[in-house]
């Protein structure tokens, strides 16, 4: 992936088709079931069709988008390898993972559940990536004893803990790696602390209110006796076609978001501060990383950066493609575009409007 910050002028027909595909990623998925069903494929035709109309191709961007699903960081542990490892070793040892996790949320009031698996796995999530907590959280979730509607909005729910918390190292997810990276050299000097320093002070509490929500607007209403966990299924065959299908969807997204990165350039250039943030709500659909590649530089004030990554970070949990454990905790949930859209655009705008309010002292910030 490209870190240049180089603005590009688009001729028209480019324009309109690139904005053409961004409308068609954001509306077919919920509009066409064979599409939803076949998201990877549907992403991956985008992906190729922005590629080719914004003239991105070349051999840079075909390795970057072969490596990404590998790896993390630069590390050689990405999503398809954690996605297939962890979905061997539950289809190996699923007898004895999950009666633990029933007899603790037995134990512990729905409430309470839900409360420290939406902080924990959002605090924790700087440390062992979104990846890894994206596979607890969709293990986890599979058994519990309550109803599958619960489970889509503790999924939602902990995959917007679980993208705000890797914000707080340049280790939980590429977005807080490529700004450290980008940031690392004079005025900054960014390092490790970097993230956690200057955005812990906002990213804390929102796991902290998420984690509350779940708990009262969730928690409170499910009965643990009235529902059975689902009983593991799997097979082997269907654990590595999940992984593959992950992989195509990582690969399919770094292919759009390089592709429709000139047009995002010359829509963000024309865009006051403020208006930034909101226009970071393209995060929903589109890998934020990408984003943030094309907007953090250092020429930027403090008060520019953390607003606009506070909202990629948020914007990220509102579509399934936005943010990597979206990705991973829908294929193994089966949950829809449609239904994670049901929770995630309500939730991910009232976060925006909070942080908005929340924020309006940098925005004012000269």
């Amino acid at each position: 992936m490209s870190f240049e910050y180089l603005p590009q002028a688009l001729p028209l027909y480019a324009t309109v088709l690139l904005s053409l595909i961004t409308v068609l990623t954001l509306i077919l998925p919920f509009a066409i079931k064979i599409v939803n069903d076949q998201l990877e494929l549907f992403f991956l035709i985008m992906g190729l069709a922005a590629v080719t109309i914004s003239g991105s191709w070349s051999l840079g961007l075909v390795l970057d988008a072969i490596k990404a699903p590998l790896t993390v960081g630069g590390l050689p542990v990405g999503i398809f390898q954690v996605v297939l490892v962890f979905g061997l070793l539950t289809h190996y040892f699923n007898r004895q993972l999950y009666p633990p996790i029933i007899r603790l949320f037995a134990k512990l009031s729905p409430g309470l559940f839900y409360f420290l698996l939406v902080s924990l796995l959002g605090l924790f999530s700087s440390v062992l990536s979104v990846i890894v907590t994206a596979v607890i959280l969709s293990e986890v979730l599979l058994v519990l004893p309550v109803r599958r509607e619960d489970k889509i909005k503790i999924a939602v729910f902990c995959c917007f803990s679980i993208g705000l918390g890797a914000g707080l190292t340049p280790i939980g997810e590429p977005l807080s790696t490529i700004m450290v990276y980008k940031l690392s050299g004079p005025p900054y000097n960014a390092g490790f602390l970097f993230p956690l320093q200057n955005f812990g002070i906002y990213i804390i509490p929102g796991i902290i209110i998420l984690a509350l929500a779940a708990s009262i607007l969730i928690g409170r209403r499910v009965s643990i006796h009235h529902e059975a966990g689902e009983p593991y299924s799997e097979s082997v065959k269907g654990i590595v076609i999940r992984a593959l299908k992950v992989y195509i969807f990582i690969f399919a997204l770094i292919l759009l978001g390089d592709g429709l990165k000139p047009l995002f350039e010359l829509f963000l250039n024309l865009a006051p501060p403020m208006a930034l943030y909101w226009t970071n709500l393209l995060s929903a659909f589109l890998d934020n990383a990408t984003l943030t590649a094309i907007e953090i530089n250092p020429n930027l004030t403090l008060s520019q950066i953390v607003s606009a990554i506070i909202a990629l970070l948020i914007s990220g949990g509102i579509l399934i493609p936005g943010n990597i454990p979206n990705i991973v905790a829908a294929g193994r949930l089966r949950i829809s575009s449609k239904e994670w859209a049901l929770i995630g655009v309500p939730l991910g705008l009232s976060l925006m409007v909070l942080y908005f309010v929340a924020l309006l002292p940098i925005f004012l910030t000269k």
